[in-house]
């Protein structure tokens, strides 16, 4: 990554955690152990890909950062709530997450469920409630994308698919549309969002964007089946090996860990191939898209 890279990265994740802090209650409002619990959940570090794809398309579209900012907020409060629930006994029972216990171990599996909850809906309100820089068709319009992103047909449609497959011979096309759902309709949406804020997007413009979301959603989550394997748990923050251990279907189990590092750099490459339209000003989209394919946790 580039120092310019780093600088800029470095600038989105203090604007939307500065959003965050703002938007999240604070712990001495009642209910003050479920706000305390909200803000352990999403201030507690990440890497906030999400966040930084919102403002990368936003601003390569011609939109100022400060009209980003809720948006980004809205899609990590998303993932956040994603991440509380996934961690939980009933789903994938993680006792770590970011290097810390996880939300319902720091506090209960109770609040933890309560957690969860309120930052999905939180995430629709602050949208909802943006009449500063956001018109109102383009918000509803966002509140659509988002639902859309974190329902049956996406993200926890996803989830349930993932739950699923476990103990069981999936394809490749099966696998992809498991996890073209579970992680990758969050981030279309992020990329999406985006774009909802910026002036008009020319048709072959938003194509190229739907074509790099897709790409880079997909292979964020065949690099995690693959740190999964490969990473310690220091390092991913997370217990590693639980795929495995699970016998859950991952792209390595299926595949192979090298045919699934390709796999994971095709898809970057196809990602990066169809910003090419966008030129210098996608610099930020395809930085991002190394990154997910390069991280180490």
């Amino acid at each position: 990554m580039s120092a310019d890279f780093d600088t800029v990265s470095r600038r989105y994740r203090e604007r939307v955690e500065a959003a965050l802090n703002v938007h999240l209650p604070e712990r001495t409002i009642e209910p003050a152990k479920l706000h305390s619990a909200m803000r352990y959940a999403c201030l507690n570090g990440g890497k906030r890909v999400r966040a930084m794809l919102v403002y990368a398309t936003g601003q390569c579209l011609g939109a100022a950062p400060e009209s980003l900012d809720t948006p980004a907020c809205a899609v990590e409060l998303m993932h956040a709530y994603s991440l509380v629930h996934d961690d939980l006994p009933s789903m994938d029972d993680d006792d770590l997450r970011r290097g810390k216990p996880s939300c319902h171990v720091q506090y209960d599996e109770a609040t933890a469920i309560l957690v969860g909850d309120a930052l999905q809906s939180l995430a629709f309100d602050i949208i909802a409630r943006d009449t500063s820089t956001i018109s109102p068709d383009r918000r509803i319009r966002m509140i659509a994308v988002l639902a859309q992103a974190a329902g049956s047909a996406g993200m926890v449609g996803g989830q349930a698919m993932d739950i699923d497959g476990v103990g069981q011979n999936l394809s490749q096309p099966q696998l992809e549309h498991v996890h073209d759902l579970k992680t990758g309709a969050l981030i279309r949406a992020a990329v999406r969002l985006g774009a909802l804020v910026s002036p008009d997007v020319g048709e072959d413009w938003d194509e190229a964007l739907e074509t790099y979301a897709r790409n880079i959603g997909l292979a964020f989550q065949v690099i995690d089946d693959v740190l999964d394997e490969e990473a310690d748990t220091a390092t991913l923050g997370k217990p590693s090996g639980t795929d495995r251990a699970s016998g859950k279907p991952t792209y390595p189990s299926l595949i192979g860990l090298p045919a699934a590092k390709e796999f994971a750099r095709a898809l970057c490459d196809a990602a990066l191939t169809s910003l090419e339209p966008m030129g210098e000003r996608a610099a930020m989209l395809r930085a991002l898209a190394s990154l997910v394919i390069d991280r180490t946790h």
